[in-house]
């Protein structure tokens, strides 16, 4: 009896006879974070808190480098401390709300500026959270989890 080959379908296109299906995708890696802050003992904090919990951090002290690093990356959320240099973060997160790329982001002011009207300023440029410095790590580590994974 003869065999015949016959195209099938996956499911994004046609594979042709003979030709073998393209592998599935692995799991995804893990999530994405990007922390701008200037102050390095913070970073390295947050840094630590974040990936013995498994995420994968892209740090950096300035706001330029973060937005472009946003841009760039795309990470699945950002912490963005209000004063740095460069660009503050109430700025960066007003830009990354008018990106197409980025405006989807879920971003988490961390600031030691805490009075109601810089955390109601915040939250109006598009924050979707605002922490306040000091912080729990496990605090920080919660909310990032109930962002990430709503």
């Amino acid at each position: 009896m003869r065999q015949t080959t016959m195209p099938y379908l996956t499911s994004a296109f046609i594979v042709p006879a003979g030709t073998a299906a393209p592998e599935p995708a692995g799991p995804p890696g893990p999530p994405t974070v990007l922390v701008a802050d200037d102050d390095e003992d913070v970073r390295a904090l947050v840094e630590f808190t974040l990936e013995s919990a498994g995420y994968r951090v892209i740090m950096t002290g300035d706001g330029l480098s973060a937005l472009s690093l946003a841009v760039q990356h795309r990470p699945q959320l950002i912490l963005l401390d209000v004063v740095m240099p460069g660009l503050n973060g109430l700025d960066i997160c007003y830009e990354l709300r008018a990106k197409p790329r980025t405006t989807d982001i879920p971003v988490l002011i961390l600031s030691g500026r805490d009075t109601s009207g810089d955390i109601d300023l915040g939250m109006t440029l598009g924050a979707s959270y605002y922490m306040t410095k000091p912080f729990r790590p496990q605090e920080l580590l919660n909310r990032v989890q109930r962002l990430l994974h709503p």
